[in-house]
């Protein structure tokens, strides 16, 4: 069942705000005094599910959103558009050199995932010490996300401010960078804490809440991204003995409507068809409910594609696959999973439907190299009718599922020279795909390139294959000729965090920009 988030209106936390004396002296008139909020559970919960509401938020914001901004650096999609100048920061991340500081859906990534450690840091500074019923469960759960958001921050741009507290004025606002070691350590504490507390997933009370399967989870990929493979490992074990959590039994099952926070999701982003968004009503930069993204990134119609036969919607031509994504499906055999993930050209053509690129500006499809998405595609069964169906699709973002776990934990074996166990893991996920075991005789760094192109394959458009590339060195090699450079292993701090806080100077900016 899907879940409306409510909005939590104690976001406008002191010091993550501009403030002048009437903000500080002055009460506001609609808001509750926070000494008393946190007081009664049923307040607690609303704060918790406040910050669902803004992780929402952050997956799903318009043109900059976090789905976005960490997917385009990616070989796996091109940003398409009707041109270079259709929301062209989006083009900079995807080509890489004209990335700057003041790139707008960067900056925003930084707002958001600041603005969600903001939440969480006060709603445990309130409820940790207090002798609720709740109590442990909910610093657990807001723990996980403080520290999933300290990881996307410290994974996209380096070395970050680590906020775990909340300003109790103004002039305690300015921090500076604190090393990754730091905030790595701050994030394992945090997941030991969620870990220690949160239910198992077949305990849960609402579907899309995170469990302990989803702390361990991600505990064990932070310990894989800090190359410390065999202290990831137990983490990773729990999670896959646990029956809580399997692989769904076909690729397209895992984006199937109805399979919505199954058995392979460890945190799924929720959105509904049920707030009849139309062109009157639709908050552009704000939160819908719905999920914009998938309408931003259906094939464009305007005579361009023609997706009869097909089941799709035409959307505004965004995030087109990459041709290597294709090329990469076809020279594994991987009729199944591409399936679930792309179409051809030539299968659109063969259902009844066209591509007419004389139809587009300057008779270019902008990024088109072949294929349509089918992964988060614009499908009828995903919206409603009650609105304009572009913009009421209910799509949900799976940001972070069992069959990553297998793959990571290949790659924790593998590097851990325990190659048997990791080719159990990676034959899982082939398997579910249709594909074959690997040979038993592939071992060593061969079996690692075997669990780098798997993972191309199974996780593509879901923004996790740059970032991979960063950390295994190979980003020089698969983005050759793009206008990468190792500059873009991390992306610019925001100028606006620079210039506001009086702890970071322009030196703290990441090397080349």
């Amino acid at each position: 069942m899907k879940r409306t988030y409510l909005t939590f209106l104690c976001i406008a936390l002191l010091g993550f705000v501009g403030c002048d004396d009437d903000f500080t002296n002055n009460p506001r008139l609609d808001g509750q005094d926070l000494d008393t909020y946190f007081l009664e559970e049923d307040n607690v919960e609303k704060a918790v599910i406040g910050v669902y509401d803004l992780m929402q938020f952050n997956y799903a914001k318009d043109w900059s959103s976090v789905f976005l901004v960490k997917l385009l650096p990616g070989d796996d999609a091109g940003a398409g558009g009707s041109g270079p100048s259709d929301q062209q920061q989006l083009h900079d991340i995807d080509d890489y050199n004209t990335v700057s500081s003041s790139n707008v859906s960067i900056t925003s990534n930084w707002d958001l995932f600041y603005r969600t450690i903001a939440l969480t840091n006060l709603i445990i500074e309130n409820v940790q010490d207090s002798d609720l019923s709740n109590k442990d469960r909910v610093v657990s759960e807001v723990k996980f996300f403080r520290a999933w958001c300290h990881f996307e921050l410290t994974t996209m741009f380096g070395e970050v401010p680590l906020r775990v507290s909340v300003p109790s004025s103004a002039e305690d606002f300015p921090i500076s960078k604190s090393s990754r070691a730091d905030i790595y350590a701050q994030i394992e504490a945090d997941l030991l804490d969620a870990i220690t507390n949160l239910p198992e997933k077949s305990a849960l009370a609402d579907n899309f809440r995170v469990s302990k399967g989803a702390a361990q989870a991600l505990m064990g990929k932070v310990l894989v991204f800090q190359e410390k493979y065999s202290e990831s490992l137990p983490y990773f074990q729990s999670v896959i003995s646990n029956p809580s959590h399997d692989l769904e039994a076909n690729p397209e099952d895992v984006w199937n409507i109805n399979h919505e926070f199954g058995i392979e999701s460890l945190l799924e982003i929720g959105y509904v068809s049920t707030t009849a968004r139309d062109w009157g009503n639709l908050a552009w930069g704000g939160r819908n409910e719905s999920n914009l993204h998938i309408q931003l990134m259906g094939p464009r119609g305007d005579g361009i594609f023609d997706l009869t036969g097909t089941e799709l919607i035409n959307g505004w031509g965004f995030n087109l696959p990459s041709s290597k994504l294709v090329n990469a499906f076809d020279a594994a055999g991987d009729i199944n999973r591409k399936a679930a993930t792309v179409m051809s050209e030539a299968d659109l053509i063969a259902g009844g439907g066209s591509v007419d690129p004389t139809a587009a500006t300057g008779g270019v499809i902008e990024d088109y190299e072949g294929a349509i998405r089918i992964k988060y595609a614009t499908k009828t069964e995903d919206t409603s009718n009650n609105g304009v169906p572009e913009l009421n699709y209910s799509t949900n973002f799976r940001v972070f599922r069992y069959a990553e776990v297998l793959l990571l934990a290949a790659e924790a074996y593998n590097k851990s020279s325990q190659d048997g166990l990791a080719r159990i893991e990676l034959n899982k996920v082939r398997n579910r795909a249709g594909l074959l075991d690997i040979d038993s005789s592939i071992s060593g760094n061969d079996l690692f390139e075997a669990i780098v192109d798997e993972k191309f394959l199974e996780l593509a458009h879901e923004g996790q294959r740059f970032w991979d590339l960063v950390r295994w060195g190979k980003a020089a090699t698969e983005l050759a000729g793009t206008g990468y450079t190792s500059k873009n292993d991390l992306f610019p701090i925001p100028i606006t965090e620079i210039d506001k806080n009086e702890l970071m100077t322009i030196e703290d900016q990441n090397p080349g920009y």
